[in-house]
């Protein structure tokens, strides 16, 4: 289900916003033998596109209360898809478990190591961190 909120869109358990130039990604499911499927990762991806609105930004990924599995097929897909590839800046991840931190380190070595990113366990040194390198990519630091 769907819910478009202005600047903030829901899917099932993930919330998506913008504010300030970043792009705010929260995933919420406690199941832990949730699997995300191809095409709610779709539609993910044009729903960031739609936030974005063009505009390449750092995005904030706060996984804290995480669980869920991530296919081989849909981490090519965040690794690869060519909107994702032009409107990501950095990522910054919030986490609050280990074995998020493993899947998420994983991800980033295995199929998507160009972008920079930075795993946080608070959520303003995300943001300060996604706020600097949106300044250094856009040349205002």
């Amino acid at each position: 289900m769907t819910i478009n909120r202005g600047n903030m869109i829901e899917i099932g358990f993930s919330k998506f916003w913008t504010d300030n130039g970043v792009l705010y990604c929260q995933f919420r499911n406690e199941n832990a033998n949730y699997k995300f499927e191809l095409d709610t990762v779709k539609l993910f991806i044009k729903v960031i596109d739609k936030l974005c609105n063009g505009e390449p930004m750092p995005f904030l990924v706060d996984s804290r209360d995480f669980q869920g599995v991530f296919t081989r097929e849909i981490s090519n897909l965040l690794a690869t898809s060519p909107i994702l590839v032009k409107l990501r800046i950095s990522e910054a991840f919030v986490l609050n478990s280990i074995g998020i931190k493993l899947v998420i380190t994983s991800y980033k070595r295995i199929y998507e190591p160009i972008t920079p990113f930075c795993v946080f366990s608070d959520m303003e040194a995300a943001k300060k961190y996604c706020i600097e390198t949106k300044n250094k990519f856009y040349g205002s630091d």
